[in-house]
């Protein structure tokens, strides 16, 4: 009977890697915009709202790749910081449109400011052509896997 290999190291895993840098990266950001008063969820929901006039919050949903669910919680939290407001939809008796109130609109790009300098503290020690080259193996990966929801954990 041969003998059973030992287990692959920890450090040889790109995983590994990967989670560590994402880690960081990721806790980093939360604590700079928490200052602001919203979450990392909060701020994707900002974001992907801001470019829309208004939007259903069905197709909000499809675009973060989150449940109708997930999203009505999300704009109950931010219509109460007064960031989000709630229109009847005129297509829809039953349904509702979502925006952002000018004070939304006012705060995404402070927070795409804050998620730009945490983007150059951790990734400017690349190249630029690494960097982009990094951007592209990480969307390679996250479309082979069918990879669609925000990440807003």
């Amino acid at each position: 009977m041969s003998p059973t290999p030992p287990p692959s190291d920890l450090h040889d895993h790109l995983g590994y890697w990967l989670r560590m840098v994402s880690n960081a990266v990721s806790q980093d950001f939360a604590r700079e915009i928490e200052g602001q008063g919203v979450t990392v969820a909060e701020w994707v929901f900002l974001r992907a709202l801001h470019d829309a006039d208004c939007l259903a919050p069905s197709l909000l949903a499809e675009r973060m790749g989150m449940t109708k669910g997930a999203i009505s919680k999300l704009a109950d939290r931010l219509s109460e910081k007064k960031l989000v407001q709630r229109a009847p939809n005129p297509e829809d008796g039953r349904g509702q449109m979502l925006s952002l109130t000018p004070a939304g609109r006012a705060l995404v790009p402070e927070l795409a400011r804050i998620a730009d300098g945490n983007d150059a503290a951790f990734f400017d020690t690349l190249a630029p052509a690494e960097r982009d080259h990094l951007g592209a193996l990480l969307r390679k990966i996250a479309r082979a896997h069918e990879l669609t929801r925000a990440p807003v954990d």
